[in-house]
């Protein structure tokens, strides 16, 4: 069941405060995965057959009388070559409709690749290497292999699925994989639903969640420095005592190398922005081996590329990180949070861009529909107004924190709003706020055995209420069942559309659904995403948006660095693209 696997999903990523604490303080522990048991031999290639001299002999008189033409030939496509360029493209593998699978117009979700066997050589190095954090266990392979977050499914699974416990371990896997031109797939959270974590080429799986500790806290400084397996949400449970904390906030899960391989967000990027603006530093292990700093520690730097940013949003294509250096904040003095309902979406995304046009330092601005709130009701078995509702976070000193109260209240009253509510109480501010944090797992509970699509456009402020409008009449003429939540302080907002996985034509209206509203956010100098990534997912839109030429210098990028492409390969860069 749908439901149940994402719930186990984040079970299993969820530990006790006292043990990952320990976890942060004291050397990386052996999880206690299966043994290795990848010595075996693997099979030899057939040699081919023999022949006698003679007919070797009419073989190469037959060969012969080929040249002049195959010299021809070459010559005729030499003149006939409209680029003096080599043509770099990935080769084509097909869809049903004939089109690439990731380029555009595609509509696969079975990620298809190119398989070959891991050479037990290399199998022997990452043993040499990691001992016994390797497995070839299929059950820990397939787990590795079809992420439970996203629908998008791929043909093969990692051959190999490895745990370092340090940079220098990481350098040593990449540089043994390159050499025997293996793939390698990044792994971290596995909260992005995007196929971020596929392998559709099998390969090697390099599962960063040994690699959790915070090396150095500056207090001083407002940074941290990590390792990318660290947890956002057990991150800050560590920095709570020294009144700091990491400000952002995906989903429950996310490690913060996945969420600097994503440029992930979260519902307080409308004040403290996006992974891009959060991250100081890292160290990054690139196809070679060799381990790249980004930049310094400064606050900030105009020393060369800023390739900090190039890294951050790259899905792994580019290297793997090791070390992340973190910008933090303050715990707030103070915090309120208010919550109001209106007869339609278009009222609450008006009043949310108001609210932004004010002035007002908001943290949150968050939108639910009236089945997002349906949902709500039927999964905690409450009995909320099922009615559009917009949620406000307010921080500061109490005295600014409901003066912002009283200021959004009125802009509230002047947008059809009503039943405006909010909590400074502690308990009461979680139970309001738990409304938003659990919408996910509640629309499951109208559909417990189906899957979820989510959709990701952003679009500038100002059309936001149009998009949400025009998407809301399609949503709700659909025979499928649609909710929308919305980070409305940016523009950003996610539609969850559940169907039933087994039914061709629901996948099919899921998809259409998700087209219509990508292509008209993209009308509106929006984007295909927001927040979630690439991945395999959204390639298909990366020409429309960003144009070939963008697209192309990303393939110059990603062949300068990683010429073997090995990295996370299928991912980001549409198949389509060449030069």
């Amino acid at each position: 069941m749908a439901f149940n696997s994402w719930f186990s999903r984040l079970m299993r990523a969820s530990s006790s405060s006292r043990a990952v604490l320990d976890g942060f303080r004291g050397p990386a522990l052996s999880r206690g995965r299966h043994p290795c048991t990848a010595r075996r031999a693997l099979a030899a290639t057939a040699a081919g057959p023999g022949g006698s001299g003679s007919d070797d002999r009419r073989f190469w008189l037959w060969s012969s009388a080929l040249v002049p033409l195959a010299v021809a030939a070459s010559a005729g496509s030499l003149a006939l070559r409209s680029s003096p360029e080599p043509s770099l493209c990935e080769a084509p593998v097909l869809d049903a409709g004939g089109v690439k699978v990731g380029g555009k117009g595609s509509t696969a979700y079975l990620v298809k690749g190119s398989h070959k066997e891991v050479p037990q050589e290399l199998i022997d190095e990452l043993v040499a290497i990691c001992g016994e954090n390797v497995t070839m266990d299929y059950e820990e392979r397939f787990f590795h292999g079809k992420p439970q977050n996203s629908f998008h499914k791929a043909v093969n699974i990692p051959d190999v699925v490895v745990f370092p416990r340090c940079e220098e371990e990481v350098s040593k896997i990449v540089k043994s994989c390159n050499e025997h031109k293996v793939p390698i797939v990044p792994y971290g959270g596995a909260t992005s639903i995007e196929g971020h974590t596929l392998s559709p080429n099998g390969g090697v799986c390099i599962d960063m969640t040994l690699m959790k500790r915070v090396k150095v806290l500056h207090v001083e400084d407002m940074d941290v420095v990590v390792e990318p397996g660290i947890g956002w949400m057990e991150l800050n449970e560590y920095l709570e005592p020294y009144g700091l904390f990491f400000p952002l906030d995906p989903g429950p899960g996310a490690t913060i190398g996945g969420m600097c391989a994503t440029r992930c967000s979260g519902s307080l990027a409308v004040r403290y922005g996006t992974m891009r603006d959060n991250v100081i530093s890292l160290k990054v292990v690139l196809a070679n081996g060799d381990v790249v700093k980004t930049a310094s520690r400064a606050r900030k730097s105009a020393a060369g590329y800023d390739l900090t940013r190039l890294v951050i949003g790259s899905e792994g294509t580019l290297g793997v990180i090791t070390e992340v250096t973190l910008r933090l904040q303050k715990l707030p003095q103070h915090s309120v949070v208010a919550m109001c309902n209106f007869p339609s979406v278009k009222d609450a995304a008006d009043v949310a861009i108001a609210t932004m046009h004010s002035g007002i330092q908001v943290s949150r601005v968050e939108l639910l529909d009236e089945v997002q709130i349906k949902a709500v009701n039927l999964a905690n078995g409450k009995n909320l107004p099922e009615l559009p509702t917009l949620m406000f976070e307010f921080i500061g000193t109490e005295a600014y924190s409901l003066e912002q109260t009283n200021i959004v209240q009125k802009i509230v009253s002047e947008h059809n709003g009503s039943d405006f509510v909010f909590a400074k109480d502690l308990e009461a501010k979680k139970e309001l706020w738990k409304i938003r944090k659990e919408a996910l797992w509640a629309c499951f509970a109208m559909e417990p055995t189906f899957e979820a699509m989510i959709t990701d456009v952003c679009v500038p402020l100002s059309y936001l209420a149009e998009l949400i409008t025009r998407s809301k009449q399609e949503l709700d003429a659909s025979q499928l069942t649609c909710t929308v939540v919305a980070h409305a302080g940016d523009g950003n907002f996610h539609t969850v559309v559940l169907f039933d996985p087994s039914e061709d034509d629901q996948r099919q209206e899921a998809e259409r659904l998700n087209h219509l509203m990508v292509h008209t956010a993209l009308s509106m100098e929006g984007t295909c995403t927001g927040e979630h990534g690439v991945g395999t997912g959204k390639m298909k839109y990366l020409e429309e948006e960003l144009g070939m030429e963008a697209l192309r210098t990303m393939k110059k990028i990603k062949q300068a660095v990683d010429p073997n492409n090995i990295m996370n390969p299928g991912k980001l860069i549409p198949p389509h693209v060449c030069f």
